[in-house]
């Protein structure tokens, strides 16, 4: 058995419905992990488990949820609990990376909406499910942060804060539930995902620049790190916060 084996654990995807949450659904499944695929819109839910038709030997399951709606999350876990009957692994990768032209124009809605989602949502889950986890005996939570926690621009400087602060509830988390749930963090960097399909090449060219890899991330390459964190396999790893950025990090 290999041991990133995850046949029989139950792991649940914020904002799984396309691009990096979608792959990282993916990587989860095919390691043989129950996967319940979440975001704010059902039907975007149900058309990506259909997608996900081929992934053996897991299984891929939907779920609305609105992680900005804190009144949402307990509900949502204490359902996948009761009818999958556990909760092992834990993905907090939905987010919105609103860009500001220039910082005085933010308006204090899209300020909070950008926390809510990015931060206040992540923190109840991990809270909520942590807990859970705990008292069942252990559990993974990994979060998905962005280089841009640690490489601000002013126009991202709404997200970059939020995801600032999602690596330091990595850290404080890792303690609150230890040892029994590790609770970890992945930074991207720039990848080829449905989005970037709308970049031009000048676009592409600045994020490639004096970039090591010299290219774009591939989604797979995300799917891996976490499938491995959620995995016994990583069972000494907890509290870290790991850029997955082809050297960007390393360069400047």
């Amino acid at each position: 058995m290999s041991t990133t084996d995850l046949t029989g654990k139950v792991a649940l995807v914020t904002g799984a419905s396309r691009g990096l949450g979608l792959a990282i659904a993916r990587g989860l499944c095919d390691a043989g992990s129950t996967v319940i695929v979440s975001s704010r819109k059902l039907v975007a839910c149900e058309q990506a488990v259909t997608s996900l038709d081929d992934c053996r030997p897991g299984s891929a399951h939907p779920l609305e949820l609105h992680v900005g709606n804190w009144d949402s999350i307990e509900p949502a876990v204490d359902r996948v609990i009761a009818e999958f009957g556990r909760l092992d692994v834990v993905v907090n990768n939905a987010g919105i990376a609103p860009l500001a032209e220039n910082l005085a124009s933010v308006t204090e809605g899209l300020w909070d909406k950008t926390i809510e989602v990015n931060l206040k949502g992540p923190f109840r889950l991990m809270a909520v499910a942590g807990a859970r986890m705990a008292a069942a005996g252990g559990g993974s939570i990994i979060n998905i942060s962005s280089i841009g926690a640690v490489r601000p621009s002013p126009p991202e400087a709404m997200y970059a804060a939020a995801k600032n602060g999602l690596n330091a509830l990595t850290m404080a988390f890792a303690q609150e539930y230890a040892p029994t749930v590790r609770v970890n963090c992945v930074m991207p960097g720039g990848f080829a995902t449905d989005m970037s399909e709308h970049w031009d090449d000048e676009f592409v060219g600045k994020i490639v620049d004096r970039l090591p890899a010299g290219r774009l991330g591939r989604p797979a390459e995300i799917a891996g790190l976490v499938t491995h964190l959620a995995s016994d396999a990583a069972g000494y790893t907890t509290g870290a916060i790991i850029p997955v950025d082809g050297g960007r990090t390393a360069v400047y």
